[in-house]
């Protein structure tokens, strides 16, 4: 096995060791990067340099008994909206395409301070926008399973690179499920921590009230790895949460006796392509028989969940976007002569793709007179009574299963004609974001060929459980396939 093709907690026991040199995963990581980047097209922008000349440093460290995390020496990619001091960051979008930040974002701060090495920024969706990573300036990037198939969104470009081995592990960002629905697609592991469990200073906004950091890594135990390095308060960030963080490591062997983990019911109806429903209830027999007790639970709700989000996400990114006007931020349009109007339209008509264009129209007329109450105010009161949903299940379970995606991954273009089958995608994943709640996807094999995304949900601030629960489905996820499938009721 190729030394990229390991996982970040294995590397780290072997730089440790002195069985390998932190130069040597990074040669690894992009030797990959240069054989299959033409047909991924992970990366928006890669620094080989900086990588290798981090990896030194790391191994200077490492040699003289000082290393820093188990991070140190680490490759790790970030995704394109998370600000990098003196690396382009474009959020995908042309109105962005040159910029180069004069600071670092909180979480790669505290990656650099934990020794990981920086090896590119991934591809992703303008401004955070899909549900494929097909909306991007440079183009789509290719599922590393089969490249005629997508790789999820928006953090298409994080998780193809972990899974192709482009890199250990990265950043990405989930406002409505782009961390775990490109997890799910690729075949990796990806965790959505609870809104205020990471610092957002330094990322690019998309929808403030819903977007949060996470990690993608090829194990559940990357995940918890690089949770340990990015969690915490952050005074930069007034959304931040002052709650300790634990080491998440801890929580990884604890396995699932004696713990409720909580179906909802409306996850497993019409709609579900019946192979992930089959593989995911293949691991909820197994979780039984290692003794957790398996519970089914309601959320009433969750049919509005889709609807609620894209109005309240879309009227946020009305507002954000706002400022790229080719005065205050954003590549200027039309001239130095031109009208400021028409200066305006030309930066935002020329900057913008249609994805994004789509979104702040609508967000601009959910905000306007006479339509706010009746479509912001009344997503707003959904968001309200989606949380109580989930609320109500946690006093009963102390976590919850389900799939990712009603779908496996769909072919590159199958979905770009129609806006709302797109967003369909998205429909057991904008819950979380929009109750602010802890989600992961781990790998529960494969059904004609593509990669099962397993949905697990923790409750606020209870990521040790969904790491526990995840761990123990991710080994499980191996023997489902020798099981029969399982009858339920739902």
């Amino acid at each position: 096995m190729e030394l990229c093709d390991r996982s970040a907690f294995d590397l780290s026991g072997l730089l440790n060791k002195g069985d390998v040199s932190s130069r040597q995963i990074t040669e690894s990581v992009l030797k990959r990067a240069d054989d299959k980047e033409k047909s991924i097209n992970a990366f928006i922008t890669l620094s080989p340099e900086t990588a290798l000349r981090q990896a030194d440093e790391a191994d200077k460290r490492i040699s003289a008994g000082k290393r820093l995390s188990p991070l140190d020496g680490i490759p790790v990619a970030v995704k394109d909206n998370i600000c990098t001091k003196g690396i382009r960051t474009t959020c995908g979008s042309d109105i962005l395409s040159n910029f180069i930040p004069t600071y670092n974002a909180t979480v790669v701060e505290r990656l650099l301070s934990a020794g990981a090495v920086l090896v590119g920024k991934t591809n992703m969706d303008e401004f955070g926008m899909g549900s494929s990573t097909e909306n991007s300036i440079i183009g789509p990037t290719r599922n590393p399973v089969d490249t005629a198939c997508v790789s999820g969104g928006s953090s298409g470009g994080s998780a193809a690179a972990v899974a192709s081995g482009e890199t250990i592990i990265s950043l990405g960002t989930d406002t409505g499920g782009s961390i775990r629905l490109p997890a799910a697609f690729c075949g990796v592991a990806g965790i959505k921590p609870t809104y205020g469990r990471v610092s957002r200073y330094g990322l690019i906004s998309y929808a403030s009230s819903l977007d949060q950091i996470g990690a993608i890594g090829r194990t559940v135990d990357d995940c918890a790895m690089m949770l340990n390095c990015i969690c915490g308060h952050d005074r930069m960030d007034t959304t931040s949460a002052d709650v300790a963080g634990p080491d998440f490591l801890l929580s990884r062997n604890k396995g699932v006796k004696g713990l409720k983990i909580g179906l909802p019911m409306q996850y497993f109806v019409e709609g579900l392509d019946q192979a992930i429903k089959e593989r995911i209830m293949k691991v909820v027999e197994l979780l039984a028989e290692e003794g957790a007790e398996i519970i089914e639970v309601s959320l009433p709700h969750a049919e509005y969940a889709v609807s609620a989000y894209y109005l309240i996400a879309t009227a946020e990114a009305s507002s954000n976007l706002a400022r790229y006007d080719g005065v205050k931020y954003g590549n200027r349009s039309g001239g130095d002569d031109a009208d400021l109007i028409d200066m305006y339209e030309a930066t935002r008509s020329l900057g913008f793709g249609r994805e994004v264009k789509r979104r702040i129209m609508l967000g601009t007329y959910v905000l306007s007179a006479g339509y706010y109450d009746a479509y912001y105010l009344k997503a707003q009161k959904a968001r309200t009574l989606i949380k109580g949903d989930f609320d109500r299940a946690f006093e009963q379970a102390d976590c919850l299963i389900g799939p990712v995606s009603p779908c496996l991954p769909f072919r590159l273009g199958e979905k770009m004609s129609d806006p709302l089958q797109m967003y369909l995608v998205d429909i057991y994943t904008v819950s979380l974001n929009l109750a602010g709640l802890p989600g992961m996807s781990i790998n529960c094999g494969k059904a004609e060929g593509l990669p099962v995304g397993l949905q697990i949900i923790g409750k606020a601030f209870d990521e040790m459980t969904v790491i526990t629960v995840g761990k123990t489905c991710e080994h499980l996820g191996e023997l489902c396939l020798n099981k029969k499938t399982v009858q339920t009721q739902f």
